[in-house]
C-alpha cells in the first residue's frame, strides 16, 4: 500500500529536516541575525521540506485508515494555514536579509 509506505518514510525525512536545522529548529518564526539560511540536507532541494512532510502525513495517514473525508478536510485546512505561515516566514526573511 503506497499510502502506508509514505506514512512510514516521512518521520525519517522530518528528522533529516530537524537535523539540518540543528539548534535553529523552532516552531516559531525567528530569524537569527547574522546567520545565513540553511542550504544543507533537504534544504538543498526544497525550501520548506518539513512542510512537504506535513502535507504527505496529512494525506497519507488518514488514507491508511480509508478516512477520505479527514484527508480532504485536513489538506484544505492545512493549505490555508501553510499559506499564512509561508507569508509570515518570507516577510521575516525579507526584513532580516534585505536584497
Amino acid at each position: 500500500m503506497a499510502d502506508a509506505g509514505a506514512a512510514r518514510r516521512v518521520p525519517g525525512v522530518r528528522w533529516w529536516c530537524v537535523t539540518a536545522l540543528g539548534p535553529r529548529w523552532n516552531t516559531r518564526v525567528i530569524v537569527v541575525p547574522g546567520m545565513p539560511p540553511v542550504t544543507s540536507g533537504p534544504y538543498r532541494w526544497v525550501a520548506h521540506p518539513n512542510y512537504v512532510v506535513v502535507v504527505v502525513e496529512g494525506v497519507a495517514l488518514p488514507l491508511v485508515h480509508t478516512a477520505w473525508v479527514t484527508a480532504l478536510v485536513f489538506t484544505v485546512a492545512n493549505a490555508a494555514l501553510l499559506t499564512v505561515r509561508l507569508r509570515v516566514e518570507r516577510r521575516a526573511l525579507r526584513e532580516a536579509v534585505p536584497a
